[in-house]
């Protein structure tokens, strides 16, 4: 689905838009456990640890005048895993020590089918109404294939990290080793003028 469907009016109005960059919450900005080849997310802010590389990436991404915005399935919410309380602290957590501007959340199971649930692109066109951003100027930063696939869906440029959970079938713009070349990745299209064809 094109930007312009998605943003209607707002979108015309582009000019005083502002880039974003779309950032996964677990793997990526906190650290997770594996069971077997399944990343767990955490279920309290004891076992919530934030990944440690991230802060002088998101200080860089930041000084470049970028909406940082934390995105995140919890179905763990819906399915009465994870209280409020904890999923409260955790992002408590995630504030206090990265210059974020927001997260947004998906509380519900695939079975829910709820427009906000990634794949899908809610989070980020909820985001872009909120902080007025410019989707096809903006970015994702992920390990997971359903992240890159909302980055299309958005009409974002997806920047990837390599991992066990890219599935094999899904589209990304570009595929990289790690958090700080995404970063750089990020920067160095941000100043080049960089717009999607």
């Amino acid at each position: 689905m094109p930007t312009a469907a998605l943003s209607g009016e707002l979108y015309a109005q582009g000019s005083g838009m502002k880039v974003g960059v779309f950032i996964e919450r677990d793997g990526v900005l906190n650290k997770v456990r594996l069971n077997g080849q399944h990343p767990v997310t955490p279920l309290s802010a004891m076992e919530f640890e934030i990944n440690p590389e991230a802060l002088p990436l998101m200080k860089k991404l930041k000084a470049a005048g970028l909406v940082l915005i934390t995105t995140t399935n919890q179905p763990g919410l819906s399915h009465g895993q994870l209280s409020r309380r904890e999923l409260d602290r955790m992002h408590d957590t995630l504030r206090r020590a990265l210059p974020l501007d927001d997260i947004f959340l998906c509380p519900h199971s695939e079975a829910d089918r709820c427009p906000c649930r990634k794949p899908k692109p809610g989070l980020m066109v909820e985001a872009m109404f909120k902080w007025h951003i410019d989707l096809e100027r903006s970015f994702v930063i992920s390990d997971k294939w359903y992240d890159a696939q909302a980055a299309k869906s958005a009409g974002c440029t997806s920047i990837i990290l390599k991992s066990p959970w890219l599935g094999t079938d899904h589209h990304h713009d570009y595929l990289v080793p790690d958090l700080q070349s995404a970063v750089e990745k990020v920067l160095q299209l941000h100043h080049s003028g960089f717009v999607p064809a």
